[in-house]
């Protein structure tokens, strides 16, 4: 797309859990992607400290509980019930004050139903974590016990500042993070930096940055690391992960304006191109924003200080006023998107590849945690695509027009834009088996052709989020755009499963003169017989029905070969 695209760069991302949905967002921004997972999730060799965590919770030990990841709330739950009762911790914990780093711990302990004091902000580093508690909580903060549940590895200076700030600190350890069992595709990593292989790398955690120094230091290439990396776009997905590189002397281009996978690739294909043409030329990186990342500069009491993990300088970080759309005003004309958006759905394919082209076009221009197409058909919608592998849902969740967010959208041919709470609005309705309705913010917009609904097109995301104007407008032009092409393809697929159902009714009723000819049975007794054979022989009428006509082709036959010579 012209307005955010690597032209073909090569991009490395050492990314574990998320590895293939990151290759995908790097291909569809137009680059060459290369993912090494540095990491994995393992085990700790003992529980004991989450289970005396768990035993404390019990006997009202705590006051406070910070959760600092998704997987370690259900890490932690699953280990405890391997002691407890699950729903006798679940109500200790939900008796007690809870806090979230962020919008992944959000949901794991909203999925659990554990209701959540504090939550930090974005970046959500241990800054905003502690500044957050220290708001919410204030003078009584110092009296109270917290526990302290870790991701893969301790966080000292965390942990030091709750000590100071708190009565008691507990660290409650769930997993660690390793190095991956085959850590030759890190090395071939480390060696395709220091050659100039590699023209981005993005870094979406610390530990990422960890594990590739450990690997190059195994092989005495740290500074050839260093060497490569600084020919190279680097970005960081915040002031932690930047903190990490400062440590290792190298400086990160830029940080996303929000602390995300989606953001991170959307925003690293709007300005590597001109960064590595500006390094290869020799004049320097210009600025490609006018915000700085201050935590990547550390304090003591006495305000900035000399250390490892210290730039000398800010590090740059994209300006919240070009959000998700990376750069949509900056570069992406009138003809750039309808180009794109025609080129998408013009390919005459079946409507469900139209339908799939259509969520992939929308997730990757307005990042969202899930997308859903409903089809009108007849009075009611009907889901018939998805962002997320829905496959029990598609074709089988419906609702009537008026009903819901999406039915009221249906009814009243306007946008809906829901920047928080979605699930208090009144016009809400929740489906229990669809994960999505976890979620805060909703943009649903309809489909319309010749000023008639075909659809529904519905975003949502699982924290807050304030959808701009322009995303609003986007998404409502999108509809317009795409209805036509929806109901074509919807009517040729109507059409073709009529015609097939013609043919059927003609294979079969050709089947059933044959039987009532050979058997001197009436119809209803001939076509009872295929029906039988059909569920015995577990094969459709008209597979039955071809077989018969065969049968009695072949028999028509046989005289001709009994009558021919030797």
């Amino acid at each position: 797309m012209a307005h955010a695209s690597f032209d073909g760069l090569r991009v490395l991302s050492l990314e574990s859990r998320r590895a293939k949905e990151v290759a995908k967002l790097i291909r569809t921004y137009g680059g060459e992607p290369f993912v090494v997972p540095a990491m994995r999730e393992a085990p700790l060799e003992s529980h004991r400290q989450a289970l005396e965590f768990a035993d404390g919770l019990l006997q009202g030990k705590f006051d406070l509980v910070i959760f600092l990841t998704g997987v370690g709330v259900r890490a932690l739950l699953d280990i405890v019930t391997t002691r407890y009762d699950r729903e006798e911790f679940l109500q200790a914990l939900r008796s007690v004050r809870v806090a979230a780093r962020g919008p992944k711990p959000q949901a794991a302990l909203r999925d659990i139903q554990v209701p959540i004091s504090v939550i930090a902000a974005e970046p959500s580093t241990w800054r905003e974590m502690l500044s957050a508690l220290q708001a919410e909580f204030g003078d009584s903060l110092a009296t109270m016990r917290v526990a302290v549940q870790e991701y893969g590895a301790s966080n000292p200076e965390f942990l030091s500042a709750l000590n100071e700030s708190c009565a008691e600190v507990t660290k409650v350890p769930v997993y660690q993070w390793t190095l991956p069992e085959d850590v030759r595709p890190l090395r071939e990593c480390v060696l395709g930096i220091a050659r100039g292989n590699v023209d981005v790398v993005l870094f979406m955690t610390a530990v990422q940055v960890i594990h590739l120094f450990q690997i190059a230091e195994q092989m005495n290439c740290e500074q050839d690391l260093r060497d490569g990396l600084a020919k190279m776009v680097v970005v960081s997905i915040g002031p932690t992960t930047s903190e990490e590189l400062a440590h290792y002397g190298i400086k990160p281009d830029f940080e996303p304006s929000r602390p995300k996978m989606g953001f991170i690739v959307n925003e690293a294909a709007q300005y590597s191109g001109k960064l590595l043409n500006e390094r290869r030329n020799g004049s320097g990186p210009t600025p490609v924003t006018t915000q700085v990342s201050v935590a990547a500069r550390p304090q003591t009491d006495g305000g900035p200080v000399d250390s490892p993990r210290a730039t000398g300088q800010p590090i740059r970080k994209v300006a919240l006023s070009t959000p998700t759309m990376a750069g949509f005003r900056d570069g992406l004309t009138p003809i750039d998107f309808l180009h794109e958006i025609s080129s998408r759905i013009a390919s005459a394919d079946s409507f469900h590849l139209v339908l799939g082209r259509i969520v992939d076009f929308v997730t990757a221009i307005i990042p969202c945690d899930s997308c859903f197409i409903y089809v009108l058909e007849g009075d009611r919608l009907v889901l018939r695509a998805s962002q997320n592998p829905h496959a029990d849902l598609v074709a089988q969740l419906g609702l009537q027009i008026g009903h819901g967010v999406t039915g009221w959208v249906a009814e009243h041919r306007e946008p809906v834009a829901i920047a928080s709470d979605a699930s208090k609005d009144p016009r809400f309705q929740a489906f229990k088996n669809v994960p999505e309705d976890q979620f805060e913010a909703i943009l649903c917009t309809p489909i319309l052709c010749a000023s008639k609904v075909v659809g529904v097109i519905n975003l949502q995301h699982r924290t807050s989020y304030h959808h701009s104007p322009n995303e609003v407008r986007l998404l409502s032009m999108i509809g317009f755009l795409v209805g036509a092409e929806i109901e074509r393809a919807r009517l040729e697929t109507e059409n073709a499963a009529l015609a097939g159902r013609l043919e059927t009714r003609k294979v079969v009723d050709r089947a059933k003169g044959i039987l009532q000819r050979d058997l001197v049975i009436a119809e209803d007794e001939a076509y009872r017989r295929m029906q039988r054979e059909s569920r015995q022989r577990r094969k459709s009428m008209r597979d039955i029905a071809e077989a018969i006509l065969l049968g009695d082709d072949l028999k028509k036959a046989r005289p001709e070969i009994d009558e021919k010579p030797g």
